[in-house]
């Protein structure tokens, strides 16, 4: 009798931990889902990301990032696949590389210049 109270009382205990631990791997898995599919835009309602977007391209690409972080696949991996098949439109924060460094850097350019001529100017005015 008192081997079964025991038995049964570390059965709860197993089961209360191995519920407990999928719980918070579940949690772990929809948060992760959540940032990858905010920070993919939808190409067919460009201006929403693929989380807000309800298009039939944004359904594809949710159950796509879901099958691939079930399969292990990691954050860089899925961006890198799907920045490779669509180009990095689909990314809503791209890389700094060699071809956009130009879109980078053009607005503090231009600020300079702006700041550098309100200056000049003023500095002849006085």
């Amino acid at each position: 009798m008192v081997v079964k109270k025991y038995f049964m009382r570390n059965i709860f205990i197993m089961m209360f931990v191995i519920f407990f631990t999928m719980q918070v791997f579940a949690d772990d898995q929809a948060n992760r889902t959540q940032v990858l599919l905010k920070n993919l835009r939808c190409l067919v309602c460009q201006g929403q990301s693929i989380y807000d977007s309800n298009s039939d391209f944004a359904q594809d690409i949710k159950f796509f990032v879901k099958t691939q972080i079930e399969s292990g696949k990691t954050d860089n991996e899925i961006y890198d696949f799907l920045a490779n098949k669509y180009g990095n439109w689909i990314l809503l924060n791209p890389p700094l590389n060699l071809t956009n460094i130009f879109l980078w850097i053009l607005p503090i350019i231009l600020l300079a210049l702006g700041f550098y001529f309100i200056y000049r100017r003023s500095k002849f005015e006085t």
